[in-house]
């Protein structure tokens, strides 16, 4: 991780805070064309292949069935996390709501237009499609709740909490929160 990503909260260098992962994710809800046209953007958007998502049920009143392709994410991580992230807050103005961020570190929001995004041009066979941005805050050591060997549990205390995630925002990223 970069040392942008990164800022000091304590003496201690477990308790900093970095960027874990961001998701971008953009709901069509249906397959087909839509959803290959809401693929590329993302692929052209974070130079990463996107993977669709299923539907969870069927939902006859919007023709959706269980099992079928409705959407489509890619998750980033490391500093092609951090540099897409700074371009979607500048398509949001380098400013987001405190309702934005949840107590366990976590910061969602949403941008209504993908060509509000500095860089990316509009093309109109694709269109224009709005997307979800979820970033996930974690400090070092996250990583024993996912290992395979040896899991354990990360203990309370240890969870980046609502104000921390506020203000790695403010001082590492230049939001301001309102």
């Amino acid at each position: 991780m970069s040392n942008s990503q990164t800022i000091k909260m304590a003496e201690n260098v477990m308790r900093e805070i970095k960027i874990g992962k961001v998701v971008l994710n953009i709901g069509v809800g249906r397959s087909g064309d839509i959803l290959e046209k809401a693929k590329k953007i993302l692929e052209d958007l974070s130079n990463q292949k996107p993977c669709p998502r299923k539907a969870k049920r069927t939902v006859r009143d919007f023709g959706i069935h269980k099992g079928e392709s409705i959407a489509t994410a890619v998750t980033l991580r490391g500093d092609n996390a951090l540099r897409i992230l700074k371009r979607l807050l500048l398509a949001k103005g380098m400013r987001l709501p405190v309702s934005s961020f949840d107590e366990r570190g976590s910061c969602s929001f949403g941008i209504r237009e993908h060509i509000e995004i500095p860089g990316t041009k509009y093309d109109p066979e694709t269109g224009i499609f709005g997307l979800n941005v979820s970033v996930l805050l974690e400090r070092p050591g996250y990583r024993v709740s996912r290992r395979r060997r040896a899991r354990s549990m990360i203990g309370k205390n240890h969870f980046v909490n609502r104000e921390e995630a506020i203000k790695f925002f403010k001082e590492a990223l230049g939001v301001e929160v309102y």
